[in-house]
């Protein structure tokens, strides 16, 4: 079977000869992983999206600076009703970029914000999906973005969490028509996939939630997240394809609203030690869903027998179901794959099917 193969098996629940392994795409640069541990035993996942925005109205500018030797990016949106920014610096080793500042701070940002949310045209755009396709062949799958839902949105992307709970608070109806003019905007991007995965047998599309539940909690993750996966389920229930959301957190206090909702792919699932979810717990509490789970990022830095015992670990809790991949999508140690990648790979080998 080639890795493409692996994985739709996975998510058709179809027999496959091995767990795959699979990285994000370039987490570490592909061909020099391949000819690390071999192209057969690492599998792709490539970020992707079928559908783009347009803003008549409204422009953006990036700015690059630095600041104090630290690479940075201020981004402003201008818009009829005034401008918006925020000041991003990105890490010297890994790159990642933090926000510094973000675009709403305050009730006026969110009038400036309502503009460029109404302004937003959504249209199909295949360009990116297409090209990420070719570019994948045999290797690997196309990860399918929607786009993060309202709450998830606002505070990884706009507004410092703190804030976002205050304004809940200080200001619910405006609140209020934020997230419907963002969740409005989501349905025309549900309509979109729709055509799109009934054209091209997509396996599943996602919302890159970053789901942790100390940063949402089950009544915020009820009522802004799991109604939004369920339609979005119902949009798309008879072309074949599935729900699948981005949760890297703590997802306990979640179990029970995860269980109630649509969501059939769960992605980067972290598991302990790192976060509070074992495969074992997962795939009882969860009978149809795929787990798509992320190699947990402090064990890389263990020795090889205990990366290798980790995997095992992860593959004797659910291995044998089918319903599993092991993934890297969450930041390393630098450098730390040459160490985990070749001990987790002889581990799926070991483990067999």
């Amino acid at each position: 079977m080639t890795m493409k193969q692996r994985m739709l098996a996975v998510l058709k629940g179809e027999k496959l000869d091995r767990v795959p392994f699979v990285q994000y795409y370039n987490m570490v640069d592909n061909e020099t992983a391949w000819k690390y541990i071999g192209r057969d035993n690492l599998g792709l996942l490539k970020w992707t999206q079928v559908h783009q925005f347009i803003t008549p109205d409204c422009v953006s500018e990036k700015i690059k600076f630095e600041k104090n030797g630290i690479r940075g990016q201020r981004r402003i949106i201008y818009t009829p009703v005034g401008s918006i920014f925020e000041e991003v610096l990105y890490e010297k080793i890994i790159g990642g970029g933090s926000i510094k500042k973000h675009f709403i701070k305050e009730k006026k940002d969110y009038e400036i914000f309502l503009f460029y949310l109404k302004n937003i045209i959504v249209k199909e755009n295949l360009t990116l999906f297409l090209n990420d396709l070719k570019l994948l062949g045999d290797d690997g799958l196309p990860h399918v973005s929607l786009g993060r839902t309202s709450y998830q949105q606002l505070w990884i992307q706009w507004v410092l969490i703190d804030d976002v709970c205050q304004h809940l608070v200080d200001f619910p109806d405006l609140m209020e028509e934020v997230i419907q003019t963002m969740n409005n905007i989501h349905r025309k991007i549900f309509l979109i996939a729709r055509n799109v995965a009934k054209r091209y047998q997509v396996p599943y599309v996602l919302f890159p939630d970053n789901i942790t539940s100390p940063m949402i909690g089950e009544k915020y993750f009820k009522k802004y997240c799991v109604p939004l996966y369920n339609e979005c389920a119902e949009i798309l229930k008879d072309t074949g394809t599935l729900i699948g959301v981005h949760m890297d957190g703590d997802l306990k206090a979640l179990w029970d609203a995860i269980s109630q909702s649509q969501v059939r792919v769960i992605d980067s699932l972290s598991v302990p030690p790192d976060n509070d979810t074992d495969v074992k717990t997962a795939i009882s509490i969860w009978p149809e869903t795929r787990l798509l789970i992320n190699f947990p990022s402090s064990v890389h830095l263990k020795s090889s027998d205990e990366i290798y015992q980790k995997a095992m670990e992860i593959l004797n809790q659910g291995g044998k179901t089918g319903r599993i991949w092991i993934q890297i999508s969450e930041n390393m140690p630098p450098d730390a794959w040459k160490k985990s990648y070749p001990a987790i790979v002889k581990a799926i080998n070991d483990f067999g099917m």
